[in-house]
């Protein structure tokens, strides 16, 4: 395992790259109220598969990434990624994101589709466009209720929310999230030392602060690249007892006609939303087929 250290916009990017030089890249990218440790059993089976993995820390959920005057969004977090590609050389890779990095994920898939041979999204489906949400509008409320705390995000004492009592509110999220996943206190850990820090808790909701800012430029360009069909393999991974995203309205979108490549949803039983961590070794098995399939079908 080597620790990679980049400086970019007056932030100290830290990221981890496991495997060998010359074997396939796979890119994981964390959500939120997450850390990379949530990859921590899948990374191993990756390498052990014979893949390359790169793991990033998101810019906020650090200490040294978390400045008040840095942008947060999925723009900046994108151009992170790519960003990283360059620093290591790396001229494709598969692309997995969970959360906020399967939004990552989407952008990234539009703003440079050449370089990915395939991706996966975990706990978050294909971005509808408006025809498709009208389809969708069944499941909706139900999802908007899930959502709330998107704007308790908003407000300003959401540092405080998140940092007091060494992040209690996090964990009461992971438990709300992943109600069927008894995590240990060892499993939590690196997300509450990370959340227990004003500044990484500060950073980590201006994400969705920056969701809500339709005025910044780099928003509009975020949702325009959200909103293309997506032109690569695409894997929509789920688990069926997802406390943050309605599986329903997953289903709904993850079913939609019309693009380049199918969709292929997997739903995971006895599985919440942080599945990466949850059922490591289900995760890797349904990552490594679609990375075939994905190779079979570009080059078909």
């Amino acid at each position: 395992m080597k620790e990679l250290i980049m400086h970019r916009e007056g932030l100290k990017l830290t990221a981890h790259l496991y495997g060998e030089e010359d074997r396939p890249l796979v890119i994981l990218i964390h959500g939120f109220p997450d850390t990379p440790h949530s990859w921590d059993g899948v990374v191993p089976r990756l390498v052990s598969a014979g893949y390359q993995v790169l793991v990033p820390w998101l810019r906020g959920y650090t200490p040294d990434s978390a400045r008040r005057h840095a942008s947060y969004g999925i723009l900046p977090a994108a151009h992170d990624i790519m960003a990283w590609m360059r620093y290591i050389q790396a001229d494709s890779a598969h692309l997995v994101g969970h959360d906020w990095g399967a939004a990552i994920t989407m952008a990234l898939e539009s703003l440079i589709p050449e370089y990915w041979k395939s991706i996966s999204l975990l706990a978050v489906p294909p971005i509808p466009n408006r025809k498709q949400l009208l389809t969708s509008l069944q499941a909706l409320p139900r999802q908007l209720k899930m959502s709330s705390y998107m704007l308790i995000m908003q407000s300003s004492w959401s540092e405080y929310l998140l940092s007091s009592h060494q992040a209690d509110y996090v964990k009461r999220i992971w438990q709300r999230w992943s109600p069927t996943w008894q995590f240990s206190d060892s499993e939590f850990q690196p997300t509450r030392q990370a959340f227990s820090q004003p500044d990484v808790a500060w950073a980590a909701s201006r994400y969705y602060r920056s969701l809500f800012s339709v005025h910044l430029r780099s928003n509009r360009i975020a949702g325009k690249h959200l909103l293309r069909p997506l032109q690569i393999p695409t894997l929509a991974l789920a688990g069926r007892d997802d406390g943050c995203m309605n599986i329903r309205l997953h289903q709904r979108l993850s079913a939609q006609k019309g693009y380049p490549m199918p969709i292929k949803a997997v739903y995971l039983e006895g599985c919440g939303h942080f599945l990466q961590a949850e059922q490591p070794e289900v995760v890797v098995r349904e990552l490594l087929a679609h990375f075939q399939t994905s190779q079979a079908a570009i080059a078909a």
